[in-house]
């Protein structure tokens, strides 16, 4: 057994990017679609998710598929 476990490495990064896709997808959707009806909150809310979605697309390669199989 290595030294996280039993983890999938390649399954681990597929979803982590997917997931940070789909964050990026429906911030951007939902920014552009309530621009005019949402208050500021939820639209600043949306717009987080994007930028989260943005910057998890950066990381979860990095740590799942380069760093965490190296570290093991």
């Amino acid at each position: 057994m290595g030294r996280y476990g039993n983890l999938d490495y390649p399954k681990l990064t597929k979803f982590g990017t997917l997931a940070s896709l789909a964050c990026v997808l429906l911030g951007a959707v939902g920014t552009s679609l309530g621009a005019g009806r949402l208050p500021g909150w939820e639209l600043a809310l949306l717009f987080d998710v994007e930028v989260l979605g943005v910057l998890g697309m950066v990381v979860c390669p990095f740590v799942f598929g380069v760093f965490m199989p190296l570290t093991e």
